[in-house]
């Protein structure tokens, strides 16, 4: 099987699910299935995409790329096997973020075309995606570090409050840096956890793209 179409039509049919059965099962249109089965959505919202999966028991990363991911508890094409009772959930990794001065890295359009998808038990919502950790004013003396290399996975549709770690993109470019948002005296700013960087104060040039949810060191 070498599309989306052929996989969810495929599985639906294993399944004995109709288009409306399937439809009222991920919460979307009947018309939505037929656009895909025929060819004519190949790229779903991730959201849509994560709940047609759901709803045909598979993996999410094996329904967009037809490939089979072992790191969630079973193989994505092996689709007859029970999962395992942690839930698990696969996210697309897309680029870098510098973790010092604001630098150019991150490109949001079309991230859930990558094949780089890695597999967590944290529930980061729809719109979730992983990115790589270059630079060290994330790295701290002691406590909570985040040292380069890490992934960091990012929740763009998480609370951002004051002490959670965020990723924050220049309004009139693509720079972007990963630091700690912090409310103080009615001012708000970006602090980096290694004390030899600066404190970076949002004035309005800046928006906040995601939440910081989970950390790892990818081997």
């Amino acid at each position: 099987m070498t599309s989306l179409a052929e996989r969810l039509m495929q599985r639906r049919l294993e399944l004995n699910l109709s288009q409306e059965d399937l439809a009222r099962m991920a919460g979307v249109s009947r018309m939505a299935i037929s656009k895909i089965e025929m060819g004519l959505t190949q790229n779903p919202r991730a959201d849509n995409l994560f709940t047609l999966a759901k709803a045909l028991r598979c993996s999410p990363y094996w329904l967009q790329t037809g490939k089979t991911d072992t790191t969630d508890g079973f193989p994505s094409q092996d689709l007859t096997r029970p999962r395992v009772e942690t839930q698990t959930y696969s996210y697309p990794k897309i680029s870098w973020v510098n973790a010092g001065n604001w630098s150019e890295a991150i490109e949001l359009d079309n991230k859930f075309n990558t094949e780089d998808w890695i597999s967590t038990c944290k529930n980061a919502g729809g719109n979730a995606f992983w990115l790589d950790v270059k630079g060290d004013s994330m790295t701290a003396p002691s406590g909570l570090s985040i040292t380069e290399g890490m992934s960091i996975l990012v929740n763009p549709d998480a609370e951002v409050l004051p002490g959670k770690l965020v990723v924050a993109r220049l309004l009139d470019s693509n720079e972007a840096t990963f630091k700690k948002y912090i409310e103080d005296s009615g001012k708000r700013y970006l602090k980096p956890l290694n004390p030899q960087y600066p404190l970076i104060e949002i004035n309005g040039n800046c928006e906040i793209i995601g939440v910081v949810v989970e950390a790892r060191i990818e081997f």
